[in-house]
């Protein structure tokens, strides 16, 4: 059940929930292609039978619910339409949802959520109503938001979400003290990094990361359309001209402190280099991520050493963790899972909450919260 905004209780049928479950996984179908834009799924029901469905597939193409009423035709005229997100009703690359819903005949409109769009936020589904088509929201709503965190929080507070990949052995520790690394984890762990990646809009790390282990940072999967960005933070812009990633599909950004010949050098060599604010000893994490967002970033994946994971952590920059853990040991001389400098005492701990655990292959994937006091 969920109130929509008229403050009126909305009782949702075992049908519902059945139908709005379906869409959801129509959405999912977009979790590598649709950014910036968020996943959405729609499905359009008639006398208990679906008519029509569809996702939304790429950006500036059609929306979930254009797909869905193309296949639907005619029979969509007194159907029920359930999306996972309120339909658009502001022109954008494509025309608004809500003017084709209207022109189509349907009678009722079922979103898992509001959009958090400052240019939809409820008024897609007042235009609805105000048309005689009745609107509803809040079936699923947890589900729906689950799939689209990057773009949620980009539309609320301007930033990307941020999730760190680490991969650490029993006894957390990250590389020897060689700085040898590869590899930690096994084969079906290292594939389902392929899958956050893939997800990502951009992949970040620090410099230090592309000088020890000149990494290419793309995604291999045929179900991607585009590579992520890859976004080194480089504070004295030591990036090498002949990194490896500089030569693969995608772009690449470097947010230093510096403006000098080396700008140029880098730039040359296909890199685009961005000098930060604020940068009294290091480039502002804070800065770094507004500019992404302004970017139309949602999701980003942090891949990187101790220094810079340990940043984002003390910051408090990190939405999500996602841990493998190898089952052997390293030992004490080993390098530590995050650089904390400053920590110590207990009252200093920094709390997570375990939201998911399984099992990858060999190894134990952990996804975590930071707990926020």
């Amino acid at each position: 059940m969920t109130i929509n905004r008229s403050e009126r209780v909305v009782e949702f049928s075992a049908n519902d929930y059945e139908c709005m479950a379906h869409a959801l996984q129509l959405a999912k179908k977009g979790l590598y292609t649709a950014h910036p834009n968020p996943r959405v799924g729609c499905v359009i029901v008639k006398d208990k039978q679906i008519v029509g469905e569809g996702w939304h597939e790429y950006a500036g193409g059609p929306h979930a619910e254009i797909n869905a009423l193309q296949q639907a035709g005619d029979k969509a005229k007194g159907a029920t339409v359930y999306v996972t997100l309120e339909p658009c009703c502001h022109e954008g690359r494509t025309p608004p949802c809500t003017e084709a819903l209207i022109k189509a005949g349907v009678v009722k409109v079922i979103a898992a959520m509001v959009d958090p769009h400052s240019r939809v936020a409820g008024n897609g589904l007042e235009q609805l109503k105000a048309a005689g088509i009745e609107p509803a929201s809040g079936l699923l709503e947890a589900q729906a938001e689950a799939l689209n965190p990057g773009f949620i929080k980009r539309m609320r507070f301007g930033r990307p979400f941020v999730r760190i990949k680490l991969a650490m052995s029993f006894d957390g520790r990250t590389a020897m003290a060689s700085g040898e690394s590869k590899w930690i984890t096994s084969e079906p762990a290292r594939l389902d990094v392929q899958r956050f990646r893939a997800r990502s809009s951009a992949i970040l790390m620090g410099v230090g990361t592309v000088l020890t282990d000149d990494p290419s940072m793309t995604v291999r999967s045929e179900e991607v359309r585009h590579q992520p960005m890859r976004v080194v933070v480089d504070t004295h812009l030591s990036m090498p001209t002949d990194a490896k990633m500089l030569s693969e599909p995608g772009e690449t950004y470097v947010f230093t402190c510096r403006d000098d010949a080396g700008k140029s050098e880098l730039e040359a060599a296909g890199a685009k280099v961005v000098r930060m604010p604020f940068c009294a000893a290091d480039v502002d994490l804070e800065s770094v991520l507004d500019q992404l967002g302004e970017m139309q970033i949602n999701e980003v994946l942090v891949e990187t050493g101790a220094t810079l994971s340990g940043s984002f952590l003390q910051a408090g920059l990190i939405d999500e963790l996602v841990i493998y853990v190898a089952p052997h040991l390293m030992g004490d001389s080993a390098r530590a899972l995050f650089r904390l400098p400053g920590m110590e005492t207990m009252q200093q701990k920094i709390e997570l909450d375990i939201i998911d655990r399984r099992m990858v292959g060999q190894d134990m994937r952990i996804t975590a919260r930071v707990i926020r006091k």
